[in-house]
């Protein structure tokens, strides 16, 4: 059973589930760098099975936000604990996620439990309220610093006011 989420548990990314100068050939290659960051940390159990997810995820709706975020996530029965593995892309480089705006510099894989639906929507729309910010999304970009940029998304999620 998955342990539920607790929004004080500043540990949903580390700077080993973070990816500097990610260099990927579209989306699916992206989403499959940073799963195995969550596979190789034991958050995800079955790395095949947890990709089929956010690629069918990813084939209902486009999850790019404005501002060049990129934003795959699932919830799979192969995530032992609610986790994001982060990738921002090499200078140069942006990946389409679907967004009218434009590529994605800034990809976020959020990986949950099958059985944490609220918990999924909650880090969803708390991620996306961060990442409205313009402040934000360049303070993650020119952090330059894999420690850095997991404290900045475990902050935005710890200091969530319902």
């Amino acid at each position: 059973m998955a342990e539920p989420l607790d929004r004080y548990d500043a540990d949903l990314t580390t700077s080993e589930l973070v990816i500097l100068e990610l260099e990927a050939t579209d989306k699916a290659d992206a989403a499959a760098q940073l799963a195995e960051r969550l596979f190789a940390a034991g958050r995800v159990t079955d790395l095949a099975g947890f990709l089929e997810h956010v690629n069918a995820r990813e084939h209902q709706l486009a999850t790019g936000l404005p501002g060049g975020i990129g934003l795959p996530h699932a919830r799979s029965e192969y995530v032992s604990r609610t986790s994001i593995a982060v990738g921002i892309t090499k200078y140069g480089h942006a990946l389409d996620f679907g967004a009218a705006d434009g590529p994605a510099t800034v990809i976020l894989l959020i990986a949950t439990p099958a059985s944490s639906f609220s918990d999924h929507l909650e880090v969803l729309a708390t991620l996306a309220r961060s990442l409205s910010k313009e402040s934000f999304r360049e303070s993650l970009r020119r952090a330059y610093d894999a420690e850095v940029i997991a404290e900045l998304i475990n902050s935005s999620l710890v200091f969530f006011d319902h």
